[in-house]
């Protein structure tokens, strides 16, 4: 993710919904309640300080079907979301982030359950318990308004109605605006979606494109992630685009940009070498690890910021002002797919392991691409930087703050120039295939930095990422 510097410094996604929705839970289960046979019941929080409430325990999703209709003219949200999870405790009942929606019956196995609403939560008890290790699956079919909501440290967003539409986006909880989730990225799954609006009108989300159907004015669009994916990083954009569909070393690329932004302007400029920076990023980075690529180009001014959306970002307007291209953002949140999508996040508070690599890959974008050298903009930084804020534990409030971006960006190229560029690259490319499609923690990194570089690298990271005096550059 990066801000554009026009808007707030943060914008969260949460919405409310009302919302009717009848959940169906298929396993083959035994019998037992809260804390009876040793069933017990899921935490109903990841345990994240950073995002507290958020993400769910005793269960692990492996995959979201959301079948959604959206008609901008009533603004109003129908669908179905059926989730696949498997139980990781012998579970009496578990939660599901839904923020603010009404729900109805509930059904386990083709039985009645209890079910209750507890501010974002909906707390499920199956008839039956469900035993470790067993498969479930959930569905729910819910409808509703959706509207924005403010969140004080981080910022305001939503579930947006647009003029033409709707944009669903956000970091760090943005999912349960629009489905039920499991939303913190320590929970990665796949994901199929199928969203319904009136002809004419687009509806783009994450993955691959699948066909398109129409009948009764609606026109239905089809989108599989296959490659596992954190919530927040899930999309939804509906409106008038125009969208451009080809293909990129084998696999789809497809790119959107709003009607109402110029033909041959900024956006729709950068977003068309989408292609040739992913190709550089690759050559420093490793393999892209998505089956699709593209881009969203959306002309919200409430949408303050451009976010690495899975295989295909989203951009705010405010980074094509005066109708400039910016490659350099697109080369940013490119960079995301390596660092933060494919490698995600454990915890919150190692965001820098995102912010950092992706700043970076800005330095190392704009020197290949003529500009300024790598070396130069550290040593610009470098003269900038206020050492007393933390890249690591950065606290709540400064989780989008410049410590975690530019400081992590100079810990990066402080790590480069102690190790030399070979082993540097090798560090990046190993980190991205050991750990492609899971999450990681900043101590994870410095061990991996560590073997393969063969030398003590943590007094280097202590340094640069959390010391309060400037170090010594390497």
């Amino acid at each position: 993710m990066v801000l554009s510097g026009r808007a707030p410094s943060r914008r969260r996604l949460a919405a409310a919904l009302v919302l009717s929705c009848a959940v169906t839970l298929t396993a083959a289960g035994c019998t037992g309640d809260d804390d009876d046979g040793g069933f017990r019941p899921g935490a109903a929080d990841a345990g994240d300080p950073y995002v507290p409430g958020h993400g769910n325990g005793g269960y692990d999703v492996t995959h979201y079907g959301l079948d959604v209709r959206y008609d901008p003219g009533t603004d109003r949200l129908t669908g179905r979301a059926t989730i696949t999870a498997t139980a990781t405790q012998d579970l009496s009942r578990f939660n599901l982030d839904l923020v603010g929606l009404d729900v109805g019956a509930v059904t386990v196995a083709g039985g009645r359950a209890t079910h209750r609403r507890d501010e974002g939560e909906l707390v499920v008890t199956p008839r039956d318990g469900l035993p470790r290790g067993r498969s479930f699956t959930v569905a729910i079919e819910y409808a509703g308004v959706p509207t924005a909501v403010t969140d004080g440290e981080l910022g305001s967003g939503g579930f947006l109605h647009t003029a033409d539409g709707a944009i669903a986006l956000g970091q760090p909880d943005s999912a349960a605006t629009w489905f039920p989730v499991n939303d913190h990225p320590s929970d990665k799954a796949s994901y199929d979606v199928e969203v319904t609006v009136p002809d004419g009108l687009s509806a783009l989300s994450n993955g691959v494109p699948g066909p398109k159907s129409s009948a009764d004015g609606w026109t239905t669009w089809r989108w599989s992630e296959r490659t596992p994916m954190a919530s927040y990083l899930s999309t939804l954009v509906i409106g008038n685009y125009r969208v451009a569909t080809g293909e990129h070393a084998g696999r789809p690329l497809v790119s959107a940009v709003a009607a109402s932004l110029p033909t041959n302007g900024g956006a729709a400029g950068s977003l068309a070498r989408t292609g040739e920076i992913v190709d550089f990023l690759a050559s420093r980075f490793g393999p892209y690890p998505f089956d699709s690529y593209g881009g969203i180009a959306v002309a919200d001014d409430r949408i303050g910021y451009a976010l690495e959306t899975q295989s295909r970002p989203v951009y705010g307007p405010a980074f094509f002002t005066d109708d400039h291209p910016n490659p350099g953002v697109v080369a940013h949140e490119l960079a995301h797919q390596w660092f933060g999508d494919s490698v995600s996040l454990h915890r919150w508070s190692d965001i820098w392991l995102n912010e950092g690599f992706a700043s970076y890959a800005e330095w190392l974008w704009e020197e290949h691409d003529g500009g300024r050298t790598a070396q130069r903009n550290f040593e610009l930084q470098y003269a900038s930087t206020d050492w007393s804020q933390p890249s690591v534990e950065p606290g709540r409030e400064r989780m989008f703050g410049t410590a975690v971006y530019k400081r992590g960006a100079l810990a990066v190229h402080a790590l480069r120039r102690a190790v030399g560029d070979d082993t540097f690259f090798r560090i990046l490319r190993t980190w991205t295939t050991e750990r492609a499609n899971g999450t990681a923690t900043t101590s994870d990194f410095v061990a991996l930095a560590e073997r393969v570089a063969n030398r003590q690298l943590r007094p280097l990271f202590d340094a640069w990422l959390v010391g309060g005096a400037a170090p010594t550059p390497p």
